[in-house]
């Protein structure tokens, strides 16, 4: 619950909030949108930008990683982009279970070894990210 003053952690923040909570200035930000294309804020009115906790956990993550841990913006790029692969992947390489045997068009027997309900929890998925 949030006190007198402070916002909910689920709330959205303004790029002033995140900006103060950071100590990074407004342009700062404006920046990193342009170079991680990963951090997206709503924009609505005006293009006031509103920051999700999730666009707001990623700023934290650039912001660390660009001032504590030394990378550099192409570093943090090539990062993120590996853990955005790193979590597709264990859907699609995933061992799926034995396949079973199938009849094609022609009548002859092959075994497929697609898993179906990966793959539409994987469309989900990127749907569901397409989205945000």
């Amino acid at each position: 619950m949030a006190t007198a003053g402070q916002k909910d952690p689920g709330a959205l923040l303004t790029i002033g909030e995140l900006s103060e909570q950071l100590g990074v200035p407004q342009h700062i930000l404006r920046y990193w949108e342009t170079r991680f294309p990963q951090l997206k804020p709503m924009q609505r009115a005006g293009n006031r930008r509103y920051y999700r906790p999730a666009d707001v956990e990623l700023a934290r993550r650039i912001h660390h990683l660009l001032g504590q841990e030394g990378y550099t913006v192409r570093g943090v790029q090539k990062l993120l982009r590996d853990r955005s692969a790193a979590e597709v992947t264990p859907i699609i390489a995933a061992p799926s279970p034995p396949p079973q045997e199938q009849q094609d068009d022609f009548g002859d027997r092959r075994q497929s070894g697609i898993d179906v309900f990966r793959l539409i929890a994987l469309r989900d998925r990127l749907a569901g990210a397409l989205e945000d």
